[in-house]
């Protein structure tokens, strides 16, 4: 397995490691619980140095990330951030993305367990003059998330933090080391990302600078298990769960971001044919008893099978069961009864707007 440049300090903090992406991450510290707390009403901080970032350079590169991407890249300015998707041919969801903008060059995020795959499919599809690089292994990243960041982060550098709005991103120092300092989140709190160079020593100084500086917040180490907590409150997709190269970005509720308006580009011909015929959606749904969904419960209504639950849990925001789940179109509307069958139990829910918890970032 891969390890960040932080695997020694999650272990003396106790952190309990697992398997994820091909990456040894700590899933939690203080349990899982306590974590989620902890960023709804303090701060904490996530190792997210697993995710990919690619750059994309040359006179042609947005074109080609125009062409490649399924949102309006054009709409970027330097400074500006885009929450995106790679489909394939077929207008299936090879990753959701996000593209930052620079002076010159262009940014790529990617979900850790597609960096290679997404590498090679973006490198496949060059033409012009366009240069990729991938990055990951030397990029170092952290989210430090929750109502407390600003005042923790305040500490650490002379950024005007608060001239960064949601999905902005600026280039200056944090605890005296070059950073991009971003706003993009996976919590729904107030937070930043820093993306830093993962060599000299760096990772360890920004870590303890950060925990000094958000000691008097109660700043917490956050694992992996929280990380889906939260992100699930927020209805945002994990990759390999909610969506993956059997979904379009029609079906999984990312129309929001596919600009079909914008000319042609990789899979639109397919996607407009989804939009004429959507036969599944993907939901949110609370449970209305004592049961926890899972990942691969099956779904059903009244009339039989309905769909599938793709990421489900406890949410400790709300003390139900939660999930998400795709499902046949009649089932799909606000307030629709469904069951879910729960190791052999059918556990009656109901269909939910999206996010479970209203979003502060």
């Amino acid at each position: 397995m891969k390890k960040t440049p932080f695997n020694e300090i999650h272990r003396s903090l106790g952190g309990k490691m697992v398997e994820f992406a091909g990456y040894e991450m700590p899933v939690q510290y203080s349990g899982i619980v306590n974590e989620h707390r902890t960023v709804r009403k303090s701060v904490g901080v996530f190792d997210v140095s697993h995710m990919g970032e690619f750059y994309v350079r040359g006179k042609d590169a947005e074109v080609f990330l125009q062409r490649n991407t399924i949102n309006d890249v054009t709409k970027l300015t330097p400074g500006k951030a885009q929450y995106t998707a790679l489909v394939n041919e077929s207008g299936l969801l090879l990753d959701d993305l996000i593209v930052y903008k620079m002076d010159g060059e262009f940014m790529i995020v990617a979900n850790a367990s597609n960096i290679e795959k997404d590498f090679k499919s973006f490198s496949s599809r060059i033409s012009g003059n366009v240069q990729m690089e991938d990055a990951s292994d030397t990029t170092a990243l952290l989210s430090v998330q929750g109502p407390s960041s600003r005042a923790t982060m305040k500490k650490l550098t002379g950024t005007d933090l608060d001239t960064i709005p949601y999905y902005h991103f600026i280039r200056g120092k944090v605890a005296g080391i070059d950073a991009i300092i971003s706003r993009t989140g996976y919590t729904g709190e107030y937070g930043f990302e820093v993306f830093f160079d993962a060599n000299g020593g760096k990772p360890e100084k920004m870590w303890h600078s950060i925990f000094d500086a958000g000691k008097e917040f109660g700043i917490l180490p956050i694992g992996l298990g929280a990380r889906d907590t939260l992100r699930l409150e927020m209805g945002y997709c994990l990759y390999g769960n909610d969506i993956d190269e059997t979904t379009n970005p029609i079906e999984a509720g990312l129309g929001w971001i596919t600009r079909v308006d914008k000319g042609e580009f990789v899979g639109r011909d397919s996607i407009l044919k989804a939009k004429q015929s959507v036969t599944r959606k993907l939901v949110g749904f609370k449970m209305d008893e004592t049961s926890i969904p899972r990942h691969g419960y099956e779904i059903y209504s009244r009339n039989g099978k309905a769909g599938n639950v793709t990421s489900g849990t406890f949410s400790p925001s709300l003390e139900v069961g939660i999930g998400m789940g795709y499902v046949e179109t009649p089932y799909a509307t606000e307030n629709s009864e469904i069951i879910i069958d729960v190791r052999g139990k059918k556990a009656r829910a109901h269909v939910v707007k999206l996010p479970f918890v209203a979003k502060k970032n």
